[in-house]
């Protein structure tokens, strides 16, 4: 099964191309199962992200291409959701939607959008240690709340390759416990390919450490243009298979399946 849950679409407002041009590529590459899973709502940053009123729209075009597509693909709906200290910021409207899985991510601590070049001259402010520390605690909560199927790109946080002073595996120790012990899947996202780190997320040191754990694993590409559909995905396939897993997580209607990739 070749199986890919995390894309994008116009609707997030920094993505290219329709919901029916990215599904046939990835029927053109081979795809078996295709997710979008796009950012949800929230009353933060709207600029980056649909609104409340585009939820339906969001589904009817998804909609559209499993009708179109339905005999050579499977299509699911999924959205990526933000983890906040704010947790009043994480809407129930999205975490009740009726759907086939939540991705859960870090993109800020507090008000700091921290992968977002506009605003990376706040690195130099902080201590990166720090940073990393900050980060790997909300993680640590986003998989106690329960609230979400798969965690994305785990350690996002080295997107522009400031790389802390610490082993990363001590920054990151409560994060993979608390991975395993929630029974979240940790997501192997092709997207570090395109930025400055030159990696997937998470790194080869973290993948050891989570493979030792025995977690299991989804797969997104991540894409965010017609041209990035499947970039990187034989990659995520070769780490997956060099840290001993054979099978990848889908999710139909919240309910998870492991299928061999």
């Amino acid at each position: 099964m070749k199986v890919d849950l995390h894309n994008h679409t116009t609707l997030c407002n920094h993505a290219s191309g329709s919901v029916c041009e990215y599904v046939q590529r990835a029927c053109e590459l081979g795809f078996d199962i295709y997710g979008f899973a796009d950012h949800a709502p929230m009353n933060f940053d709207e600029k980056y992200r649909m609104s409340f009123s585009q939820m339906s729209e969001y589904e009817r075009m998804i909609n559209e291409a499993r009708s179109k597509f339905g005999d050579k693909i499977e299509i699911l709906t999924g959205y990526e959701v933000d983890f906040m200290r704010n947790r009043a910021l994480i809407d129930e409207r999205v975490l009740s939607r009726k759907c086939d899985y939540l991705i859960g991510s870090v993109h800020f601590l507090d008000n700091w959008g921290f992968d977002n070049e506009e605003f990376i001259v706040q690195w130099s402010e902080r201590d990166i240690d720090d940073i990393y520390a900050e980060y790997f605690a909300l993680i640590c909560a986003l998989c106690d709340s329960g609230k979400f199927d798969i965690l994305g790109h785990f350690d996002l946080i080295k997107i522009f390759k400031f790389m802390p002073k610490k082993d990363i595996r001590i920054l990151a120790s409560k994060a993979i416990k608390a991975v395993k012990k929630s029974g979240i899947v940790l997501e192997l996202n092709a997207a570090g390919l395109r930025k400055m780190v030159g990696e997937i997320y998470p790194s080869d040191a973290l993948l050891a450490e989570f493979a030792s754990e025995g977690v299991d694993i989804s797969f997104g590409c991540d894409a965010h243009a017609v041209a990035q559909v499947g970039f990187g995905y034989d990659e995520l396939t070769r780490k997956a298979r060099a840290f001993g897993w054979d099978r990848v997580a889908l999710y139909r209607s919240r309910d998870k399946e492991l299928v061999k990739f």
